[in-house]
């Protein structure tokens, strides 16, 4: 295997070890702490990102790749460090939502605003980071199977942000307001 899909899939494994027990707490809080969850296909895109990461650890064998050389080695470089990083921010935004990290959009009882770690600055970092991290390790493993599903999800997260936007101003009000105009929707300092 080539010393670069090594690396990514190392990472890939650690993530979803330290993501696993976050999965865990997920399920048995939503059985019983929601307050709100829309019924819509948007829900549906974790699935498909789901989908883009078995397309890429697919791709780590060299399967629907582009042929790897020298003269594409450092692109492929600076995307696993950007993939590496993304990933791990995509993590840090999970990890500061803390309890009301959900997959789903959701409003659960209790819910609070986050305004702590990458949420100082921009609303939906999570979304941010993980298409960031679906294009960077696209890249990084010249996957031509991953990176058009990748492009693709871009205006599906924002789709998804528009909408969870919704029912965060409507639970929230004016103090979602006040954070909308202090932060990026998803790109820091942006919307």
């Amino acid at each position: 295997m080539d010393p670069l899909n090594i690396i990514a899939a190392v990472n890939i494994i650690a993530l979803l070890s330290a993501s696993a027990t976050g999965v865990k707490r997920e399920f048995r809080s939503q059985l019983s702490s929601v307050k709100e969850k829309p019924k819509t296909w948007l829900q549906n895109i974790p699935n498909f990102s789901a989908f883009i990461v078995l397309l890429q650890i697919i791709s780590l064998f060299q399967v629907g790749t582009f042929t790897y050389s020298d003269s594409n080695f450092k692109i492929r470089v600076v995307a696993l460090v950007v993939y590496g990083f993304s990933s791990w921010m995509q993590f840090w935004s999970f990890k500061s939502l803390g309890k009301f990290h959900s997959q789903n959009i959701v409003i659960m009882k209790n819910h609070e605003l986050m305004q702590k770690g990458p949420y100082k600055v921009v609303r939906h970092p999570q979304y941010l980071f993980q298409i960031i991290t679906d294009l960077a390790l696209s890249i990084a493993i010249l996957s031509y199977l991953s990176l058009p599903l990748a492009l693709i999800q871009l205006p599906l997260y924002i789709m998804r942000a528009s909408l969870e936007e919704t029912y965060l101003l409507r639970y929230f009000g004016e103090a979602y307001t006040v954070y909308k105009k202090k932060t990026g929707f998803i790109i820091p300092f942006i919307g």
